[in-house]
């Protein structure tokens, strides 16, 4: 069995242009037994079709300016926010007034 890496090393700029070129508004770049991250993109006006994650997740909005609703909260989101949600939460962005680019990390699963 291979090793995992003891560090990657991912920028931005090109996971936005992957993501982009992928054609797609989510692209996974990293996964192991642990974490799973990714680059998420919501358009202006977008709809946001997510349902609940079986696993606990993190949120850092990178740039745009929307709302998200966890739950019974909502607050309103721009570059720099960072959310936690638990798992089986229903959570989802709206009102996005400005294009959202998200990064997202997921906890492992309870196994």
């Amino acid at each position: 069995m291979k090793k995992p890496a003891a560090a990657a090393f991912f920028e931005i700029d090109a996971l936005t242009k992957e993501r982009q070129d992928s054609k797609k508004s989510y692209l996974q770049f990293f996964s192991n037994s642990d974490l799973r991250s990714g680059i998420y993109h919501l358009k202006a006006g977008a709809r946001d079709g997510q349902s609940p994650h079986s696993e606990d997740e993190i949120y850092h909005v990178l740039s745009g300016k929307g709302s998200f609703t966890a739950g019974d909260e909502e607050t309103a989101v721009t570059a720099g926010s960072v959310i936690f949600v638990a798992k089986n939460v229903e959570h989802r962005f709206h009102d996005i007034e400005e294009d959202l680019t998200i990064l997202v990390f997921f906890a492992s699963a309870t196994k």
